[in-house]
């Protein structure tokens, strides 16, 4: 496919700061301002759809990890304008470096198909699953330990977790 190999993103980290983040491109080159992705978003290559489903898209992230920028596991990178409406508890978000997984990832393995059986996907995310994500990564943060790091990557290479709720984690 014509294009660049990697796909570069500003993201929110640690401490409120941007970086860069880098992906495998699963998508033409377009202009497109949409924020969310649809499972039959018609951007997506047929190559594409197989890195975005084994989530090898991502492993260009490790550059971002050894980096600094990035941790194995921590609640995902938000793009600018998100992290900026984080307020009161929410905004211990920045208190850790974001990571490659997270029980926000885990807890939604099927984001694209979820959006795409929504009437309008970009509100959808804006008011019901982005901050649910912030509420799961909330939970995260306060319950961090190196065991519910290793369960999560566990979970994330083998299996998937069902819904987070605090009752369903291990520690």
């Amino acid at each position: 496919m014509p294009g660049p190999v990697f796909f570069r993103q500003t993201r929110i980290g640690y401490r409120c700061t941007p970086f860069s983040i880098f992906k495998f491109r699963s998508m033409v080159v377009n202009n497109s301002e949409l924020s969310v992705t649809l499972k039959s978003d018609e951007r997506i290559t047929s190559f594409g759809r197989f890195l975005r489903k084994s989530k090898s898209d991502e492993l260009p992230q490790l550059l971002n990890i050894l980096k600094g920028e990035m941790s194995f596991v921590g609640p995902r990178p938000d793009v600018p304008g998100y992290s900026d409406k984080l307020q009161g508890e929410d905004q211990l978000l920045w208190t850790v470096k974001p990571g490659l997984t997270g029980l926000d990832s885990i807890s939604y393995p099927n984001e694209e198909e979820l959006l795409d059986r929504q009437p309008d996907p970009q509100r959808y995310y804006d008011e019901v699953l982005w901050p649910e994500k912030v509420r799961i990564n909330v939970l995260y943060i306060k319950n961090q330990s190196f065991w519910l790091d290793i369960e999560i990557l566990i979970r994330t290479l083998f299996g998937r977790w069902k819904k987070a709720n605090p009752g369903e984690m291990t520690t």
